[in-house]
């Protein structure tokens, strides 16, 4: 059982890593961490992060493509948060060197259109997200060589690292679109149904995941649904994702 302070300190290694851009060792290495323990590591990293200021705008979904969830034995997404600092402007710039090994992921993103209570029953799309758009997230895992467990990847906060959200678009049916990403020359090619067959169903499972483990969701918040492509590792250059029927969403990395 891990205690409070393993958790704290779990946390302060994830958070140190991040901000010296320093890999790290899996926290199975030093500690029993299970999915309870992975979650509360979670927190205490953000309210590291919100204790410097940082405001968290919504969340990001996590192994909601089946055959990630099949490569790491598992049955159910999992949750990360997202805050201001994270945000890169579409068209805007980033500098690569805040980043330890960076990805890119075209996602499609939902604007959470009320606040949700962590016990209400599920309601339906239309009164609970007010608006959609094409997304990029960027991702980086703080572990060595990008190679994590399930409990790791969640301590981490799923990875998070930045999102460039598209222009939002009026709330519609976006399941199966073509999604195309490219990076710099590289292009790579996929659709929406990579998203549990239908972008929609990662916000239900959110809704499931977000009551059980108590995770607040307010109105005007984003929600980051999950890969709709494999990730491609990122360097200088033009970054640009598009959606069919949503746009376009691009940033450069420097």
């Amino acid at each position: 059982m891990t205690g409070d302070e393993d958790i704290h300190s779990l946390a302060r290694r994830l958070d140190d890593a991040q901000r010296r851009r320093e890999e790290t060792s899996s926290l199975a290495d030093t500690a029993a961490v299970d999915v309870n323990t992975a979650y509360a590591v979670q927190e205490a990293l953000l309210a590291r992060r919100t204790g410097r200021g940082e405001r968290v705008v919504g969340v990001k979904l996590g192994f909601t493509s089946k055959a990630k969830m099949a490569q790491m034995g598992v049955s159910e997404v999992i949750v990360g948060r997202l805050t201001d600092a994270m945000r890169v402007a579409d068209r805007g710039e980033a500098d690569l060197r805040r980043f330890i090994h960076p990805k890119a992921e075209p996602e499609v993103a939902y604007r959470l259109g009320r606040d949700i209570g962590p016990d209400e029953p599920a309601p339906d799309m239309e009164s609970l997200v007010d608006a959609v758009a094409p997304a990029i997230e960027i991702i980086d895992s703080r572990y060595r060589d990008f190679r994590f467990t399930y409990t790791d990847v969640i301590a981490d906060n799923a990875s998070a690292a930045g999102f460039v959200l598209g222009a939002w678009q009026s709330v519609q049916d976006v399941s199966d679109r073509a999604v195309r990403l490219r990076v710099g020359d590289r292009e790579v090619a996929g659709s929406t149904t990579a998203i549990l067959g239908d972008p929609a169903r990662a916000v239900h499972a959110l809704l499931t995941l977000a009551g059980r483990r108590r995770i607040p969701l307010r109105a005007g918040q984003i929600v980051l649904a999950g890969a709709a492509t494999e990730a491609v590792p990122l360097g200088p250059g033009h970054v640009e994702a598009e959606v069919a029927g949503l746009g376009t969403v691009s940033w450069k990395g420097v």
